[in-house]
């Protein structure tokens, strides 16, 4: 479990990611996103409906008992993580489709995360000390949107200072993830080791078949290749530690531990599974881009007789 520094220390850094988050943002973005929203609502479809799905399913057909069936189905209720734009940006994504649905998807999760974790904690069968309260989620929820405000009014006050702030928002993200598993994984490396495959296939499976379902429903919906990537992306990479703040806040002692496996084992494996997305992700664009390029050349080439 984390200690009480710890999580006082997670509770700061994510105060401090959601005004970067913010500061990302102006409300110019969202009457954008109003006028053109399919985008950002096949995103929401992509959020709030595969993936609490997939987190409950997984959790059923593993079989996993209600300690970790509920850590999965938390991870798979959250919102799009800020480090989900960082991957999108190296793999030469919409960005400004990443950041859009990392945040509507984040204001969207006061109602929906409570709504959902009861909805599928009930058909999994989680009940009891084991059950994360609704009002908790949406409370801690409501809190940090107070930086995601204040952020969007920095970037409206001064554009360059919010952009900076930004982009610490973003690594923050990163180094939050690296805190977790820097602190959490030594102490814990006993439990690691004893911890069946199942485990690891739900964590990890949770953002590798999301990012895919993702990206085929995104182009079921025609979208093309370069904004299927941005929400595939944006789907399978969760915000990992809102979930495990969610936990120690909820639980203590050896179920804290207990609850917490999936999300810290989410949020070490979507770092190595992102990349490796990313990394492939970027090839497919370069090579898109390539082949754009080399067909106006051809165009070219093939309309300058006929202009002589």
């Amino acid at each position: 479990m984390l200690t009480e520094l710890e999580t006082k220390l997670l509770g700061v850094m994510m105060m401090l990611i959601m005004f970067g988050m913010g500061a990302s943002l102006t409300f110019r973005d969202f009457l954008i996103a109003f006028k053109k929203p399919k985008g950002v609502l096949i995103g929401l479809l992509c959020q709030y409906g595969i993936m609490p799905f997939l987190g409950y399913a997984l959790a059923v057909i593993l079989g996993l008992p209600p300690a970790l069936a509920v850590g999965l189905i938390l991870m798979g209720c959250m919102p799009g993580g800020t480090t989900s734009n960082i991957f999108t940006y190296f793999s030469k994504g919409v960005l400004a489709l990443s950041i859009m649905m990392t945040s509507v998807s984040t204001l969207v999760a006061v109602v929906a995360v409570p709504a959902l974790l009861e909805l599928y904690s009930n058909l999994a069968g989680v009940s009891g000390a084991f059950k994360i309260p609704a009002e908790n989620v949406a409370q801690v929820l409501v809190v940090l949107l107070v930086p995601t405000v204040l952020g969007m009014l920095l970037r409206k006050w001064n554009a360059n200072i919010g952009a900076v702030v930004e982009l610490m928002g973003g690594f923050l993200g990163v180094v939050v993830i690296l805190f977790l598993i820097g602190s959490w994984v030594p102490r814990n490396y006993q439990l690691l080791l004893s911890t069946p495959w199942p485990v690891y296939f739900a964590a990890i499976g949770l953002g590798v078949i999301g990012m895919l379902l993702g990206y085929w429903l995104a182009r079921l919906l025609r979208q093309d290749n370069n904004r299927s990537r941005t929400i595939s992306l944006e789907t399978g990479i969760q915000n990992g530690p809102l979930a495990v703040l969610i936990v120690t806040l909820t639980f203590t002692g050896t179920m804290q531990q207990e609850v917490l496996l999936i999300p810290v084992l989410y949020s070490l494996f979507i770092v190595i599974t992102s990349s490796l997305v990313t990394y492939f992700y970027r090839g497919r664009s370069e090579r898109e881009a390539l082949a754009r390029d080399q067909a106006k050349i051809g165009t070219m080439i093939g309309a300058s007789p006929a202009a002589a």
